[in-house]
C-alpha cells in the first residue's frame, strides 16, 4: 500500500536508492510505495536517528559517499528519498 501518493515520478535511480533503503532497514513495503519527495526522518515511515545512521552506512558501503552526522548539510541530504539521491548521485564515487 502506497504511502502517499505523488505527481512527480521517482528516477530510476531514487528507485535503486530506495531499494537500498529498504534493504537495510528490512522494511516491508516496495520502492514503488514510497514518495520520493516525502521526509525521510520522522516522516509516515517512522524513521529516527538511528535508522539515518543505518542509512548512511549502507550508502557509504554502495556509493563510497559518506555522509556525516556533524555536517551541516545532512539535515537537507535527509529531508527526503529525492534529496539523498541526489546528493549520492552526485558524490558517489563507485
Amino acid at each position: 500500500m502506497p504511502i502517499e501518493s505523488t505527481t512527480v515520478a521517482m528516477t530510476e535511480f531514487e528507485r535503486e536508492v530506495a531499494t537500498l533503503v529498504i534493504e537495510a532497514l528490512r522494511l516491508e513495503t516496495r520502492p514503488d510505495d514510497l514518495v520520493a519527495d516525502a521526509p525521510l526522518y520522522g516522516g509516515d515511515l517512522g524513521l529516527d536517528s538511528i535508522d539515518m545512521l543505518e542509512i548512511a552506512l549502507a550508502v557509504s558501503k554502495r556509493y563510497g559517499v559518506e555522509i556525516q552526522s556533524d555536517d551541516v548539510d545532512t539535515r537537507r541530504i535527509f529531508g527526503s528519498l529525492r534529496a539523498l539521491a541526489e546528493h549520492v548521485r552526485t558524490h558517489r564515487v563507485r
